[in-house]
This record gives structure tokens, sequence and C-alpha cells, in this order.
């Protein structure tokens, strides 16, 4: 799911990132792409889905996402939060870090797949 928040500034658009997302994910049969742009408690309820899973970096992206699921909970008590924890080499990526080093033509290929680091090098040429 590609969710949309309202605060952020997005570098690509919601159509650019779907269609990112979709040929990542092309191989991955169970899997599909789509935009949620209201609450999430609200897009699960509709789609009949019970299970969240949230990546976590650290402890402040731990924080942030433990109270984002106990707001969750109570909208919807059904709704269950699974955090996955990043590998480590991935622990200190930022998306901010990545589009900074993509604007200056840096070198990417440990950091996004591919297919991203051609999307962003043509977003900033």
């Amino acid at each position: 799911m590609v969710a949309e928040n309202r605060q952020k500034k997005y570098l690509f658009s919601s159509d650019e990132r779907v269609s990112l997302m979709t040929e990542l994910v092309k191989d991955l049969k169970n899997v599909s792409v789509v935009v949620c742009d209201g609450l999430v408690v609200d897009f699960m309820k509709k789609n009949g889905i019970k299970l969240l899973i949230r990546g976590v970096r650290g402890l402040a992206d731990f924080s942030y996402e433990f109270e984002v699921s106990m707001m969750n909970r109570t909208l919807d008590p059904e709704i269950e939060t699974i955090f996955m924890t990043t590998a480590p080499e991935y622990f200190v990526i930022r998306s901010s870090s990545i589009r900074e080093l993509a604007s200056f033509n840096g070198d990417l290929h440990d950091m996004v797949p591919p297919l991203v680091a051609k999307a962003l090098k043509n977003k900033y040429n």
C-alpha cells in the first residue's frame, strides 16, 4: 500500500510511486499496490484486513509507530500491528539522505533498488 501523508512533500507523485512499487513486487503474486489517501484503519476495514506490518529502523521510528498502532487499535480493536526491524546495513539510511545524494549524482546502488536509483537520477537530471 502506498500511503499518502498530507503533511509530507513527496519527490514522486502517487502514480510514480505506485508504478515503481508495482514493478518491484511484480513477481509476488499475492501482493498488490494501491494508494490509501485516508485513514489506514478505514482502508483496512473496507478491505477486511486485520494485520498491519510496519518497518522500523530505530527507537524513534518504533516510538512513533507504536503510538500510531495504539491510535489504530483505539479506532478498531481488531487491528494488530507487527513491527519489523530493518537490516543493520539500512539502519542509518533516510529518504532525505537518499534524495540529497541523488541530487548530487551520488552512487545509490547499495541503498535502493536499481529501478529506484534510475528514477531518482531521471528526476534530478
